[in-house]
């Protein structure tokens, strides 16, 4: 399985609906970066990434961006390949 790992915030529905689809599709570990509690690693995920909003999701080191993204590559079928 990928190592998954996703710069969110504690109150964010898009962070949680993004952890909700990985668990269905069987990642049981999610690396949780919480940018509101450590103000550097917003500044990390901007710079990783070019964008500002929560979340910013890795599968190993393929950024694939937020949640639309990730619910996109799995309505082309290609999100479970990239986590195998």
């Amino acid at each position: 399985m990928a190592q998954v790992s996703m710069y969110c915030t504690g109150v964010c529905p898009y962070c949680t609906m993004a952890e909700r689809l990985l668990k269905r599709k069987g990642v049981e570990i999610i690396e949780k970066i919480r940018v509101d509690l450590d103000p550097p690693k917003m500044a990390e995920m901007m710079e990783k990434t070019g964008r500002r909003t929560v979340p910013q999701i890795y599968i190993d080191d393929f950024h694939v961006g937020g949640f639309d993204d990730l619910s996109a590559l799995d309505q082309e079928g290609k999100l479970e390949p990239l986590l195998a």
